[in-house]
């Protein structure tokens, strides 16, 4: 029983193709949708009629959203991603200022006198550890 006689190269080139193909399709139609119910400059009644529009003419809708749509498309997720890595960034910096701010403090505890090297070491391991909870800071 030899399988790979009853199907040629040609045709499985073909198939992985095909299959390439659809994989694309597949993933430009959730783009179109994500970004159809995403977009807060439209009405539901747009929303809806977009996604009707590409239900019942698969390939028409899309190509017509992708004309009508596309650059603004881009520019939607352009904006969502530098909105995103914004968030992102001072959520980095609060966490990052917050050690900092908590280490400098038990570094002027410690060089004013108030805490030993012990306690600063303790105060530190505890702001780098978790920076979640505020060390609360000994004086003699």
């Amino acid at each position: 029983m030899v399988i790979a006689a009853d199907y040629p190269l040609l045709d499985v080139f073909w198939t992985m193709f095909l299959f390439f193909g659809f994989v694309l399709w597949i993933w430009m139609l959730f783009a179109i949708f994500a970004d159809i119910f995403r977009r807060h400059d439209v009405s539901g009644w747009v929303k809806a009629a977009w996604s009707v529009l590409i239900i019942v003419v698969p390939v028409l809708g899309a190509l017509v959203y992708m004309i009508a749509q596309g650059k603004h498309m881009a520019e939607r997720r352009v904006g969502d991603i530098q909105q995103s890595q914004a968030q992102f960034d001072d959520h980095i910096r609060t966490v990052a200022g917050g050690r900092a701010s908590e280490i400098k403090q038990a570094k002027d505890l410690l060089d004013s006198g108030a805490i030993t090297k012990a306690e600063y070491d303790r105060l530190k391991e505890s702001a780098l550890a978790n920076g979640d909870s505020a060390p609360t800071y000994a004086t003699r």
